[in-house]
């Protein structure tokens, strides 16, 4: 799943301790081979907080101290995580004896100035202030220590408190030391029980709108973290109702409920209050952000296959999108999350040449964003504080659909040049950054290279490429869900290639049962049906698969690829069963459909199979019309089957043909490609790695045991 809009950062002076939270992403996407679909539209989907910085002299919610509040102690800061301390303010780095002192006599400043400035009242306002704001100074500069002093930090708040200050005060404390317990420890529950203080305090105090706002998001998130889920959404629903005259948390407070709506696979819930915050942006003036929810729900309702209520939407898009006048970056992200759901939608529909233009469209956009500058001045419109993704981010979702497109097409060696400049550019953005997004874009991108692996005979890279996103998904509960299916089935796709056909129909049947995606579904069942093909005795379950992906009538979704992909299978089965005339029927309707679309794949796999056919008629020059292409195409993809088929073919023709030349240059190039294939299938059969050929159920396994050697047979290679 993908998250929903936009998340922005605090507004105003509010919140202190609480920045806003960056929402995560999952992503879900169907692997592509030249017969397959994506869901890329929801790798598009993630939402980022932007972080506008509080007026001067703070928010409108109090005096001197509530100012420094306002510009104090962030729970965004630098990570520090670990489990807490008996003082309840959770682990951190371990103090010196020297700033343990300097937070004690802080502390004892506070009180003796507490208790000094009651015997002066023309003093008293800045005497009970300045306690307070030496303690929230110390706070802060615990917090922003390399590395964080949290402990000391939650000490420096938690002083506040026993003072009794006043209402405001005592509720920014609390969503201060919620904020940072949440944040930098593992203590969940204490940080649970400041913000329901913070939530509970700020709905008696009128005009303090950042901070009841702030303790509702992040306690709704904590809520979510803990699995209660149920308990999350009404906190929100009850926020998102009193905050319809504060735009920019009610917008943001939209964007998380749908946001968790989303996660939960309760898209149609998600919609209807994407819906409702983009009329309540066009009622304030924002289109901007009216866009953004509009996209967002188009992104949604791609994910549902509603078609008929893409369309429409998207024009709209595209309108409000090219008539918005304001921040260029601003402008052209909105570009960004436009084409990219206009690409996806074409690759979706196996519509790989159709997307070009398009896609031409999305790389000079990011490229015309990553010469902007980032403009500090804040909109007037605080309706408009939220960003859809930072620059970094767009360029690699710009290099994934690439990727996704290249890999569509045939185009393996544009799809590996694009993938490593994406994956160099997530580890260097994984270092400082643990949005989960990019765990996403990682896994979808090594999804997409290890079925390139396998079309260019490296089976052995490729499993072990399939070894690393098992151990990303093992790292992510939720990452692990959202591709499981497409992990099995990059097994399978490994398992043929290997031809160990009964685990290939193991981890596809696997892949099945975990998948309502029906795209992948069709992919998945056409792999099957070639793996039944192969083996030659599983007629009955053969014509079962056959007629639910029939091409010629009710074919289960609108893929152009997949539809295309169907008609070859049945060409092969036709080829397989010799009723030849059928076969070439199904097999020119391919290539009609993948020369439609530049399928170059598919191209070759139906070129090479005519051409295998027409020899077996005894028509060798049109078998030679069609195998040459076909080695050709092959040649320029690349595709180690396709060329080592249509070697064979070319050395047996020019033999019947008394061609001796030509058939041993085709000889020797067969010789040639079954060494490359061989060496590799027992490279990759003896790694550790293929025993996961075995798992097909529960998280992906830990640890592998050596093989000590192949296993499998070989004669399908030569």
């Amino acid at each position: 799943m993908a998250a929903v809009g936009a998340s922005g950062g605090s507004a105003g002076g509010g919140g202190g301790a609480a920045a806003a939270p960056s929402a995560s992403t999952t992503t879900t996407a169907a692997p592509t081979t030249s017969s397959s679909v994506t869901t890329a539209a929801a790798a598009a989907s993630s939402s980022s907080a932007a972080a506008p910085q509080p007026p001067a002299g703070g928010s409108s919610s109090g005096g001197g101290a509530e100012a420094a509040a306002g510009g104090g102690v962030d729970g965004n800061g630098s990570s520090s995580s670990s489990s807490s301390s008996s003082g309840g303010g959770g682990g951190g780095a371990s103090s010196s004896p020297a700033t343990a002192a300097v937070a004690a006599a802080a502390a004892a400043a506070g009180a003796a100035s507490s208790s000094s400035s009651s015997s002066s009242s023309s003093s008293s306002g800045a005497s009970s202030e300045s306690w307070y704001v030496a303690l929230l100074g110390l706070a802060e500069h615990f917090r922003t220590s390399s590395p964080p002093k949290v402990r000391l930090c939650v000490h420096c708040l938690q002083a506040v408190l026993p003072r009794k200050p006043p209402a405001r005060v005592e509720a920014r404390t609390h969503l201060q030391l919620g904020s940072v317990l949440y944040h930098h420890t593992r203590n969940g529950e204490q940080a649970r029980e400041h913000l329901q203080k913070a939530w509970l305090i700020s709905q008696q105090i009128p005009q303090f709108e950042d901070v009841k706002f702030e303790a509702a998001s992040l306690l709704s998130e904590l809520y979510c973290q803990e699995n209660s889920v149920d308990t999350a959404k009404p906190l929100l629903r009850k926020a998102i109702q009193i905050s319809q005259q504060t735009p920019y948390w009610h917008c943001r407070l939209l964007f998380q409920l749908a946001q968790l709506h989303t996660l939960e696979k309760d898209l149609v819930s998600a919609c209807d209050l994407l819906g409702v915050g983009a009329e309540y942006a066009r009622v304030v003036g924002s289109e901007y952000t009216r866009a953004l929810f509009l996209l967002s729900k188009g992104m949604l309702l791609l994910m549902e296959r509603k078609l008929q209520e893409v369309h429409p939407l998207l024009t709209l898009c595209g309108q409000i999108v090219e008539n918005w006048q304001g921040n260029p970056i601003q402008k052209e992200s909105l570009r960004v999350f436009f084409l990219v759901l206009q690409v996806t939608h074409y690759l979706d529909a196996g519509q790989v040449k159709s997307v070009k233009p398009c896609l031409k469209q999305l790389q000079q956009c990011i490229q015309t964003i990553s010469t902007l500058h980032d403009d500090e001045i804040l909109p007037s419109n605080p309706a408009d504080l939220f960003h859809w993704l930072p620059k970094e981010h767009m360029c690699v979702l710009v290099y994934l659909v690439t990727v996704m497109h290249s890999m569509q097409a045939g185009y393996l060696e544009k799809a590996q040049k694009y993938t490593d400049k994406a994956l160099m550019q997530l580890e260097k953005l994984k270092m400082l950054d643990c949005s989960p997004i990019l765990s996403s874009f990682q896994v979808i991108l090594l999804e997409h290279i290890i079925m390139c692996r396998l079309v260019t005979g490296h089976k052995a890279t490729a499993l072990q490429e399939i070894s690393q996103v098992c151990q990303l998904c093992q790292q992510s509960p939720r990452l692990f869900s959202n591709h499981a299916a497409q992990l099995h089935t990059l097994l399978g796709l490994y398992c043929i290639s290997v031809n160990c056909m009964d685990n290939a129909e193991a981890q596809f049947t696997t892949a099945l049962r975990l998948t309502t995606h029906q795209e992948l579904w069709a992919f998945i069942v056409t792999n099957l049906a070639s793996v039944y093909i192969r083996e030659g005795n599983r007629h009955q379950e053969l014509y079962s698969l056959l007629e639910r992906i029939n091409p010629d009538h009710n074919f289960p979704v609108s893929s152009h690829c997949l539809r295309a992909a169907a008609f070859y299978i049945r060409g092969l089965f036709s080829f397989f069963q010799g009723r030849y005339n059928e076969a070439k029927r199904f097999l020119r309707e391919t290539l009609k459909m993948s020369n439609a679309e530049d399928l170059n794949r598919l191209t070759a796999c139906s070129l090479v199979l005519l051409g295998h056919i027409f020899y077996v008629l005894g028509n060798h020059r049109e078998s030679n019309n069609m195998v040459v292409p076909a080695m050709q195409l092959a040649s320029k993809i690349p595709d180690m089957s396709v060329q080592l088929w249509s070697s064979a073919l070319l050395r047996d023709l020019n033999k019947a043909c008394g061609n001796a030349i030509d058939a041993h240059e085709a000889a020797q190039m067969h010789q040639n490609f079954s060494q490359q294939l061989l060496q590799d299938h027992i490279e990759a059969c003896s790694l550790p790695e293929h025993n996961l050929i075995t798992w097909t159920d529960g998280p992906p396994p830990v640890q592998f045991q050596a093989q000590n050697g192949p296993t499998t047979s070989l004669a399908s290679l030569l």
